[in-house]
């Protein structure tokens, strides 16, 4: 779902490391893994004296992006919500520096998300939107052996110590056949960075300049964007985006039922929807019939445009990937679709993907995903997506239709698949991903945690 991310197949580049990546945090340059498994920690800090010696226990144990491409041991992240920096103590000309929309939060942006009727904020999983999560810890790991040796690492920085709390925890993991909750390959596409030490793959296109992910370097328009101060505290970190979400599959394999006749049709309407097959295969270069050696290919699997299909009659125009990266497409709403892109760290939770769920009480099972995001101005890019890409069909001319697999749907919604010599508009089409929470938060520098840390507030 915005849900698809890169591959990490990468090639080290010629081209001379201009990031400082001994002070990024792995996580915002290292792909996720295949396969996965991993933690996510939510801390409340009940005290900010001890609040900061626990960023100063856990800090040595946080990954920088050294190396990245050959990394292979299990990383630790860490990011802190605005209601955390208040509780560390941060200087408040520092609190001040920070955007409005990360000093309110998420729940408080909730109308000008368009999170409304089942994805309001009222209906979210506890803690989220209530400023009680204040840290945020991320364990990833490519074996279950390391994640259980990394979860212990960080248990002992927190387990037992006074004046921190753990308010959630949730693991996560690749599904079988690294699937997500709604029975897609998980893990392609993803922007490539100016200056990250790796050379493109084929279709990532030109690398995009670091100041659009990472504070304190240029960004497209040749500039820094705006970063918190101190410098100390804002170079070399990124905002971070989080939505849970709860996946709807007995309402999804519904719908592929009601509106094909056969299994092969429901795999081609699947597809239709998303843009890919389920084994990751583009329809771009696979339109008729799925090519599971060419979704397991990162050297193919994302290399294409749209060029040659400009009225979608190969991959639909108001499907979730030319909605979330459009490309070379043209939109009749004109914008720079390099601006808009975020670096995606999204993780499966709950069960695993059932083709044979069907009932309405398939829906309720504990499953889904946590779409985290990373971008230097991750809340007006995540707000953009909202109102413009996932809720909208203007900049593609598709009127009132939304993203198929993450928009909110009204009753009676329509998505409509071009074709010869008549389009098919399938009428019904249901919400597939229910919002179950959000959060912005502020990723620091490895340095910055360390300043925080040594806070004398």
């Amino acid at each position: 779902m915005a849900l698809l991310e890169a591959s990490n197949q990468t090639t080290p580049s010629n081209n001379s490391v201009t990031l400082d990546l001994h002070e990024i945090q792995a996580t915002v340059l290292r792909y996720r893994p295949e396969p996965y498994y991993g933690t996510h920690i939510k801390m409340h800090i009940d005290d900010a004296r001890s609040g900061r010696e626990f960023l100063r226990r856990l800090s040595p144990h946080v990954a920088s992006a050294a190396d990245w491409w050959n990394a292979t041991d299990a990383w630790i992240a860490v990011a802190i919500s605005y209601t955390g920096l208040v509780a560390l103590g941060a200087p408040k000309e520092s609190l001040q520096s920070f955007p409005e929309a990360f000093r309110v939060g998420m729940a408080a942006r909730a109308d000008i998300l368009l999170d409304r009727g089942e994805n309001d904020p009222k209906n979210w999983d506890p803690p989220f939107g209530s400023g009680q999560i204040h840290i945020g810890i991320s364990i990833f790991s490519d074996t279950e052996e390391k994640w259980r040796r990394t979860m212990a690492l960080a248990r002992q920085q927190y387990h037992g110590f006074s004046g921190v709390s753990v308010v959630d925890v949730q693991d996560f993991g690749a599904q079988p056949g690294d699937l997500n909750p709604l029975g897609y390959k998980d893990s392609i596409g993803q922007p490539a960075i100016e200056g990250s030490g790796v050379d493109p793959l084929p279709g990532q296109g030109r690398p995009i300049k670091a100041g659009e992910f990472i504070l304190g370097y240029p960004g497209e328009a040749g500039a820094p964007l705006p970063m918190p101060g101190p410098d100390l505290l804002g170079c070399n970190g990124t905002f971070v985006g989080v939505r849970k979400y709860q996946s709807r599959v007995g309402a999804f394999n519904r719908f592929l039922r009601d509106n094909a006749q056969t299994d092969e049709e429901r795999e081609l309407l699947a597809a239709k929807l998303v843009g890919r097959w389920r084994s990751g295969a583009p329809l771009t270069l696979a339109p008729v019939k799925d090519d599971p050696s060419l979704g397991q290919d990162p050297q193919r699997n994302n290399d294409f445009n749209y060029a040659h299909d400009p009225e979608g009659k190969q991959m639909p125009l108001g499907c979730h990937m030319r909605r979330m990266n459009p490309r070379d497409a043209n939109m009749p709403v004109l914008t720079d679709v390099n601006i808009h892109r975020i670096i995606r760290r999204s993780t499966t939770y709950g069960a695993p993907y059932d083709a044979n769920a069907l009932s309405e009480r398939d829906d309720e099972v504990p499953r889904g995903l946590y779409f985290i995001f990373f971008s230097a101005k991750a809340m007006a890019t995540m707000e953009f997506l909202q109102r413009e890409w996932i809720n909208s069909g203007n900049f593609t001319g598709m009127g009132e239709e939304r993203d198929p697999i993450v928009g909110q749907q009204d009753e009676g919604a329509t998505f409509t698949i071009p074709k010869d010599p008549v389009r098919r508009r399938i009428h019904g089409i249901q919400s597939f991903n229910l919002l179950r929470g959000g959060e912005y938060m502020f990723m620091p520098s490895l340095s910055a945690l360390k300043w925080l840390a040594d806070l004398k507030a």
